[in-house]
């Protein structure tokens, strides 16, 4: 009977240790569960269950990930690869530390409702795809994009590129902020304070279309000054040779009217 209790233990462990170090070998590339699932043939939620140790690693899934990483199913059953000497996750966090000031988390709109629930939760932002801008100086960014015509000129599917404020007293007003709030989710807005009501904040759009609004102080989870704005390009209007003919033709006969008039 104890060596049953203690054969189960043993592959209980080695289970364990499976979902560990598929985690681990993951987050070592740098890939979503998402992207890790594509490689590996199988479904996201598959690999969060394996992550989370709710489901054991297929044979076939731990075959694959061997293959992948050039490593035997002993290595991945019986060795925590985190804790192997020099792992290569801890230079990684180390060299992320180091440049975290010009690592910049992109948060594209299908995103904008799971950050709500995860931007606190540092594994969530982990999740998100980051780039550079060198022409930043150093400092805690994080980028956002946009959709809505509410603050024209800026035009919707722009990503704008902001900087932490972790004090509302220290947001100066009139100033452009991607407002994160507990009722009004991510908005791009200028923001318009009262010295003597600091319960609340007033939400200005650019388009004058849009009536500014109030939100209480309190439900404002993050404020991220815009720093930069990327748009994309507008494609341009492209002219065949029938179209450029005909308005010629028009201009001309237009000119010809007024010479008449004129004589």
């Amino acid at each position: 009977m104890e060596l049953v209790v203690l054969h189960t233990k043993i592959i209980s462990m080695a289970q364990s240790l499976a979902g560990q170090n598929l985690k681990y070998l993951r987050k070592l590339r740098g890939w979503t569960q998402e992207e890790f699932a594509n490689k590996l043939g199988i479904k996201r939620s598959l690999v969060g269950a394996y992550e989370e140790e709710r489901a054991d690693p297929r044979i076939d899934v731990l075959e694959k990930l061997g293959d992948m990483f050039k490593l035997t199913l002993d290595d991945l059953l019986r060795k925590d690869l985190s804790e192997a000497k020099g792992n290569y996750l801890v230079k990684r966090r180390q060299q992320k530390l180091m440049s975290e000031n010009n690592l910049i988390h992109f948060v594209p709109v299908k995103a904008a409702a799971g950050y709500l629930a995860g931007y606190a939760d540092t594994e969530f932002i982990d999740e998100l795809n980051t780039f550079t801008l060198p022409m930043l100086a150093g400092g805690n960014y994080r980028a956002f994009e946009i959709i809505g015509d509410s603050m024209l000129p800026t035009p919707s599917g722009s990503v704008i590129v902001g900087e932490k404020i972790h004090n509302l007293d220290d947001a100066k007003s009139s100033n452009a902020f991607i407002v994160i709030s507990r009722n009004e989710g991510i908005v791009y807005k200028r923001i318009e304070k009262n010295n003597r009501n600091k319960s609340k904040v007033t939400l200005v759009s650019d388009n004058p279309s849009y009536q500014p609004y109030q939100v209480n102080s309190e439900d404002i989870l993050e404020l991220w000054q815009a720093q930069m704005v990327i748009a994309k390009v507008a494609s341009q209007q492209r002219w065949d040779v029938n179209s450029l003919a005909n308005m010629v033709n028009n201009l001309q006969s237009q000119v010809s009217s007024l010479n008449k008039k004129l004589n």
